[in-house]
């Protein structure tokens, strides 16, 4: 396990604004100097661009939407939904003093409190990242905790970004465009690392992308398997085929959002044959053979009233996939994994 100690806010932290930073930008220091788990078994460009990247060549620094301590949970509520986020920090003068995530806005509903303020309810002990870090520690702070994304904090403990796994994701692939150009001594044309960075424009025989799935947000569920859709299309496959791959996309990105604490679903699309692994970070399934029959399902009062939690996603995708495979450990989580042979397929 890497050596470091993240910054944790909190609301009775009696140390001073320095001594904070300072503590966090020695663990950045260990993390940097000591490189990611398995970083002598990766490519030299992609730790060297994990090393060379900050925290803040990757946030999102405009447009911060946020909200005030005296603003309502359902406020809070309508702005997540009008914007398609699962979270919003507390700001005031740019100083953050906690985070409303649709976790706190399903008790809020639950326990009928929405109309409260979001100081009453919002999260106030917070894991934050500095700008200066290395992109490599957040990474890190990405598979220890379960958030979705992270605030961003400059020196002066002033809220300057937002980062998500996919900001990451984005920047990544930015960035390892424009060194592939480069290594081949030539100018990447216009657009190209934009393209690639959100997954198009690949290779006519190999393409993969990875979509992040966050637990209950439920306004981004379902993106992953349009994605997943579009990509089979421009690709030629056949509409048969299509609708079962994204049958098992849909289902198991559900599966992921309000079933587990979050994870990722991971698309590989060949000349032979589309894969789809669903992975989650946990809680685990007890019983595998009970969880893939038809209608069982552990889904809250809460999630069946949205039209979800039937009990058909494992179901459904074995159903609908050439080859079904199933793994799960309690406590660390399941894996899924779906193919659908391509090679009888016929471009449109």
């Amino acid at each position: 396990m890497m050596d470091y100690s993240p910054t944790i806010l909190t609301g009775g932290d009696t140390r001073s604004d320095d001594q904070i930073m300072e503590a966090h930008g020695r663990a950045a220091r260990r993390v940097s100097g000591s490189g990611l788990p398995g970083a002598e078994d990766s490519p030299l460009v992609i730790m060297e661009l994990l090393q060379r990247l900050r925290v803040r060549d990757v946030m999102r620094a405009r447009d911060i939407i946020s909200v005030v301590r005296s603003d309502s949970l359902r406020f809070a509520q309508n702005l997540m939904k009008r914007n398609n986020i699962s979270g919003v920090p507390v700001v005031e003068n740019r100083r953050l003093f906690g985070i409303v995530s649709v976790n706190d806005i399903i008790r809020a509903l639950e326990g009928g409190w929405i109309h409260d303020t979001c100081q009453q309810h919002m999260a106030t002990n917070l894991v934050v990242l500095e700008e200066d870090m290395p992109l490599a520690f957040a990474i890190k702070y990405f598979e220890n905790y379960t958030f979705g994304r992270f605030p961003v904090l400059n020196k002066e403990r002033d809220l300057v970004g937002i980062v998500s796994q996919r900001d990451v994701m984005r920047a990544i692939m930015k960035e390892l465009t424009d060194e592939l150009a480069r290594l081949e001594g030539r100018t990447p044309p216009p657009g190209a690392a934009d393209t690639a960075a959100k997954g198009e424009g690949a290779l006519p025989y190999y393409s993969m992308r990875q979509f992040a799935v966050v637990h209950n947000d439920l306004t981004n569920a379902g993106k992953a398997a349009n994605e997943i859709k579009r990509m089979l299309k421009e690709a030629g496959v056949d509409k048969k085929t299509i609708r079962r791959v994204a049958v098992a996309a849909y289902e198991l990105e559900i599966n992921i959002c309000i079933h587990s604490v979050g994870g990722a679903i991971t698309f590989i699309l060949d000349t032979e044959k589309a894969t789809i692994v669903a992975k989650d970070s946990g809680p685990g399934i007890k019983d595998v053979e009970w969880a893939c029959r038809d209608g069982t399902s552990t889904a809250n009062d809460w999630i069946r009233s949205m039209g979800f939690g039937a009990g058909m996603g494992l179901a459904n995708s074995k159903r609908v996939a050439d080859t079904f495979d199933i793994t799960s450990k309690i406590p660390t989580g399941t894996t899924v994994m779906c193919t659908f042979n391509l090679a009888e397929t016929k471009p449109q």
